[in-house]
């Protein structure tokens, strides 16, 4: 565990000395705050306590956010060769994936920490649903930690990180809208696969307020299938060398 936090670390501080973090911030900030406060279904607009606009507009904003800070944490190294460097060091693969991974993914909690104020504000004003509201970061964060994986395995095939960022973001939009939209098109058997593949899914179910075990299971699988498909690319160029 000390290996993958010292990883971790050594990556959150290039994250900030890089200033992706902090255009990250303030760009999620910007537009969260926007559509929660100022624009269409704002609090003040809907005229109710809710922050239902503010995890609407997140669970977009972060879909395209994520891609671009993972897109060199494996890709830029396999570029610069300093992932061969790394791996001579006595850390296994699966330790430099869950570094990186865990590094973004406390990006990611920093970034949601920092709306916060959003939280506490609305409940000054009104009466608001607690549980529908920790629900919905829960569900942000179940979100984030899923595209980071996806990313991270993106960024693990290629030395590209444009490259890397696109591949992120196709497999996104097949879970984040392709499968819904086929599956609302769809009937039967085939459209309770597909919605029960669709990401949106069981974000939505959280930002209701509903805890489920299957919508759990779900972002676990996908987080789990995409670290292993990343130790997998890795153990491959392992292999290869």
């Amino acid at each position: 565990m000390k290996k993958i936090w010292i990883i971790a670390k050594r990556e959150l501080r290039s994250f900030f000395d890089s200033l992706m973090a902090y255009v990250m911030i303030v760009l999620f900030l910007g537009f969260s705050g926007f559509f929660t406060w100022l624009f269409g279904g704002d609090v003040f607009l809907v005229n109710q306590a809710s922050l239902q606009s503010f995890f609407g507009i997140s669970f977009w904003t972060l879909f395209f956010f994520i891609p671009a800070i993972t897109m060199g944490l494996l890709a830029d190294e396999r570029k610069t060769g300093t992932i061969e460097l790394l791996v001579t060091k006595p850390v296994s693969d699966w330790q430099i994936i869950a570094g990186k991974f865990l590094a973004a993914f406390l990006l990611i909690c920093i970034t949601l920490g920092l709306t916060l104020p959003y939280y506490f504000t609305v409940a000054s004003i009104g009466k608001i649903d607690h549980g529908a509201v920790w629900m919905g970061y829960l569900g942000l964060l179940f979100m984030s930690a899923s595209y980071i994986s996806i990313g991270l395995f993106a960024s693990s095939i290629t030395s590209n990180q444009i490259v890397a960022f696109l591949i992120a973001l196709f497999i996104g939009i097949v879970f984040h809208l392709i499968f819904g939209l086929v599956g609302s098109s769809s009937g039967g058997f085939i459209a309770g696969i597909l919605g029960y593949l669709s990401l949106s899914t069981h974000y939505e179910s959280m930002a209701r307020g509903v805890i489920d075990t299957k919508d759990i299971f779900y972002f676990l699988s996908i987080i789990f299938t995409g670290l292993i498909g990343t130790e997998l690319a890795l153990s491959r160029r392992n292999i290869s060398n």
